[in-house]
């Protein structure tokens, strides 16, 4: 195995991390965040939340199930980089189909491995996220701490006109059916979701959606049309949907006007339902306000408190920002659950209209299945709505 070339990571308060290099030999500046999913590291650099970000993975080894070609959220990765404690050198899984190394490779985003993110964890946590620069090209300290610290705030940034869709399309059903199939044990359903007879059309805004969530409102009984972000509500309409799905997507709710005005023109017409970036779109089409979390939320173990039914769910999550709960009151809409960690808003819903959204992402991609009978209550809302009596 041929010797591993040099890489840094320096963070914007001056901390500089030497280690290995892995996947493409380049330089890039981003936020510096954490995950801390112990699985699917395929999901979490593919997915379009992401961009913009240089993601640090707190599970101690990453790569020993290699990459494959089926569980991709996004046609590329779209993380702008990843640090590791320690890159496996064996890819070992019969579903892999390259290594995690040359994928990124490929794709031209670069890799650190070798350093201690134990250690950069903690000074996230303390310190809250970070601006960087990752290089695995020959780069003094001082010049990856100029590159961090001149590369633009999260803050104000708007990132969905990098992830989303041009133009409209459908989300064909064998798209959604040819992957994230559960294992049923012989002669059981579990795992299996309930596909309705009756199907729904969906207007799905793409703000940067994974692919897993098209192909679960695919197994829950919709059929898909995927607008781009910036799609009026009048297109919208034209299209005459039965329910108006919001997507996740990356950078800074607030900085999206033209879609905060897209959404107010839906909200009164429409059963909603909204995840992530979705929710936060929501609330400020009700006239709430969002603010940036010191470190966000990022893995597959968040626990989430429904304050309506007292249910606690362990949740994936990937947001840097969180709505304002106080602001919400004047736009019609109440808090519905919480996150138990800091009690920062994970749910809401409007009191008079058919519309709700979660923080997190139910369609568990990676992370637990907890939250999928979120996908259900969208069916039965619309349902209820067809048939007036909501």
């Amino acid at each position: 195995m041929p010797t591993a070339k040099p890489a840094l990571l320096a963070l914007e308060d001056g901390s500089v991390y030497h280690g290995r290099a892995f996947g493409a030999a380049a330089t890039i500046a981003g936020e510096c965040v954490f995950n801390t999913s112990m699985t699917g590291y395929q999901e979490i650099v593919t997915d379009p939340s992401y961009f913009g970000q240089i993601v640090t993975l707190t599970a101690p080894m990453i790569g020993n199930y290699g990459v494959n070609e089926e569980d991709t959220e996004a046609a590329a990765p779209r993380a702008s980089g990843l640090v590791v404690r320690e890159l496996s050198p064996i890819v070992s899984n019969w579903r892999a189909t390259t290594s995690l190394d040359a994928y990124l490779s490929k794709y031209g985003i670069p890799g650190i491995s070798d350093i201690d993110t134990r250690a950069l964890t903690k000074k996230l946590r303390v310190d809250g996220a970070m601006k960087c620069c990752l290089t695995t090209l020959p780069l003094t300290e001082a010049e990856a701490i100029a590159r961090a610290k001149g590369w633009h705030d999260m803050a104000g940034s708007d990132y969905v006109k990098d992830t989303t869709c041009t133009e409209p399309y459908f989300w064909k059903l064998d798209d959604a059916s040819r992957y994230n199939t559960p294992y049923v044990p012989p002669g059981t359903t579990l795992g299996l979701p309930h596909i309705p007879a009756k199907r729904f059309t969906v207007a799905a805004f793409d703000f940067g959606a994974k692919y897993s969530i098209f192909r679960k409102l695919v197994n829950h009984g919709f059929d898909v049309k995927v607008f781009p972000a910036t799609a009026t509500a009048e297109e919208v309409m034209e299209h005459a949907p039965d329910g108006v799905f919001l997507s996740n997507g990356p950078g800074d709710p607030a900085a999206l006007g033209y879609i905060h005005k897209t959404v107010s023109g839906l909200v009164p017409h429409f059963p909603i339902f909204g995840i992530c970036l979705g929710h936060q779109m929501i609330t400020h089409a009700l006239g709430g306000t969002t603010f940036k979390l010191k470190f966000g939320h990022r893995g597959g173990n968040q626990p989430v408190k429904n304050l309506e039914t007292g249910k606690v769910s362990i949740t994936a999550q990937n947001h840097g920002f969180a709505t304002d709960p106080a602001s919400l009151e004047r736009g019609g809409a109440v808090v519905t659950e919480i996150n138990l960690n800091d009690n920062t808003v994970e749910g809401l819903r409007h009191k008079a209209l058919p519309v709700f959204s979660v923080q997190y992402h139910p369609e568990a991609a990676p992370g637990p299945n907890d939250a999928d009978p979120l996908f259900s209550d969208f069916y039965r809302l619309i349902e209820q709505r067809k048939a007036g009596k909501i």
